[in-house]
């Protein structure tokens, strides 16, 4: 069975990731993100959302333990921050209602998507520009870095909220990545 740990960055959505994967039948459970990244044992990591960069913990711990890592909002934010791209504040703001255009079809986390989807997401803060090595991989009208991926490193960071229920498809994105993590 795959086992993927969801990182607790003081998200208010923390629980549904971890509900939604359980719901899946992956064995997962949340740890704090002040833990000690080498006592996980997992084929795979969820970096959640969160307040701000600065409650990240020990998230560029987690980052390096190569196994693969999907960022959901504040967790992309941090991949990016960690590996040399740019975080800055968003001109929309807060949580919206966006159509997401897949811009490579076969990434293996958001391909599956094209050509457009539906999400709920916070643009308070967002990805400016993706460190070395990340590919570009869904945009909007809002956002410039809607999801981006390393397939090389199997890291992957989504700016919307694919555990909520107004995010189409939402479990798709978790069962792509349990796929990856397989």
């Amino acid at each position: 069975m795959t086992r993927i740990v969801v990182v607790d960055n003081h998200g208010q959505f923390t629980h549904l990731e971890h509900r939604t994967l359980r719901d899946m039948d992956v064995a997962t459970e949340v740890v704090p993100n002040d833990s000690d990244p080498t006592t996980i044992d997992a084929d795979g990591l969820v970096l959640s959302g969160g307040p701000d960069l600065e409650r990240r913990g020990n998230c560029a711990g987690f980052i390096e333990l190569d196994i693969p890592v999907l960022g959901i909002c504040l967790g992309m934010q941090v991949i990016a921050h960690e590996l040399g791209g740019r975080v800055g504040p968003g001109e929309y703001g807060g949580y919206a209602d966006v159509t997401v255009e897949i811009t490579d079809a076969t990434d293996p986390l958001v391909g599956s998507l094209a050509p457009t989807t539906r999400v709920w997401a916070s643009h308070a803060d967002e990805v400016k520009a993706v460190p070395t090595g990340f590919s570009i991989t869904a945009t909007s009208d809002v956002c410039g870095i809607e999801a981006m991926s390393d397939v090389d490193r199997d890291l992957y960071g989504v700016q919307w909220h694919p555990e909520v229920a107004h995010t189409e498809r939402g479990e798709e994105v978790f069962e792509n990545f349990r796929r990856i993590c397989s």
